[in-house]
């Protein structure tokens, strides 16, 4: 298999040390970089001459660096990639410029769904945090909806249904076998107003609860925000919360967006602002995903 000539990481991109040394074998010369750069310029600096880079989220490759980096045949993505439109390389100017870009998805799922059973239980039966209604309440028997049926989604779904929960959800298309598994399809508002709590797991950039979904949703519910970013409208989440008998939930402040320093404080709010998908387990399969596409960009495939 042959090797990258010079193999550039723009900031940290969070491998493991396993993974690390294994990069040896991908490339004759591995230069790292511990801090994102600070300007444009500053990333061109950083890939120079290289043939291949490895980013996280940050920096943002846009088509100006590209343009630049004249060398560059190579742009590993160590993060998830959903579409051309949120990435954080410009995909576009890379395929017509003969740059391949590669991105992972579905290494931190497990970890999310983990953060939505401890969430749900502390809240309805209120362990250290205002309990939801009057009396603790069991997951059995809970109405939750889903907003986005990727992946994880289906995933926490199958894992609350198992649970006892009545699981229904709102996605672009009709998952057969989730339907054979007693998980149906709703159409958004009758979803968000049948619902006693509302799970989020779309794609990053899509924002599907305006106003008029949040007048559905209605108040006295629970919301949880499994998504890269923001899945509702500022304005209108942020109305929604200042009811304090709604009740949001968010791993990191990321998910709940803009409002974050609003809206942090509040009794109703709970965000640890951690990644919950990123375990010691998802930076071990991230890593080898992120060596797949290696191999497979080095093997031609």
């Amino acid at each position: 298999m042959r090797k990258f000539r010079k193999l550039v990481e723009a900031g940290p991109i969070g491998l493991q040390p396993w993974a690390e040394e294994k990069l040896n074998d991908y490339a004759s010369e591995i230069i790292r970089f511990d801090t994102l750069p600070e300007s444009e310029e500053e990333l061109v600096e950083m890939i120079a001459d290289a043939d291949a880079v490895l980013v996280r989220t940050q920096p943002r490759v846009p088509a100006s660096v590209l343009a630049e980096c004249r060398e560059l045949k190579y742009v590993g993505m160590c993060c998830s990639l959903y579409s051309k439109e949120s990435a954080n390389v410009d995909i576009d100017y890379a395929e017509k410029h003969g740059i391949t870009v590669y991105g992972i998805r579905d290494y931190g799922d497990k970890g999310v769904t983990e953060f939505v059973v401890y969430s749900l239980v502390r809240v309805l039966h209120g362990y250290d945090w205002p309990m939801w209604r009057s009396r603790p309440k069991e997951i059995t028997g809970l109405k939750i909806g889903f907003v986005g049926f990727g992946t994880s989604g289906q995933m926490t779904a199958r894992l609350l249904r198992n649970m006892g929960a009545e699981i229904s959800y709102y996605a672009r298309s009709v998952k057969n076998e989730c339907e054979e598994e007693g998980m149906h399809y709703k159409p958004l508002h009758a979803l968000l107003e049948q619902s006693e709590v509302v799970i989020t797991c779309l794609n990053k950039g899509v924002i599907l609860l305006n106003e008029e979904e949040f007048r559905h949703l209605g108040n006295g519910k629970i919301m949880i925000n499994t998504s890269i970013g923001p899945a509702s409208d500022m304005a209108a989440l942020k109305n929604w919360i200042l009811d304090d008998s709604n009740t949001f939930i968010s791993d990191t402040s990321g998910g709940v967006g803009d409002i974050y320093e609003d809206v942090k404080d509040r009794i109703n709010v709970l965000c640890p602002d951690v990644s919950a998908g990123m375990t010691e387990e998802a930076y071990d399969l991230m890593s080898r995903k992120v060596l797949d596409n290696i191999e497979k960009m080095l093997a031609g495939k």
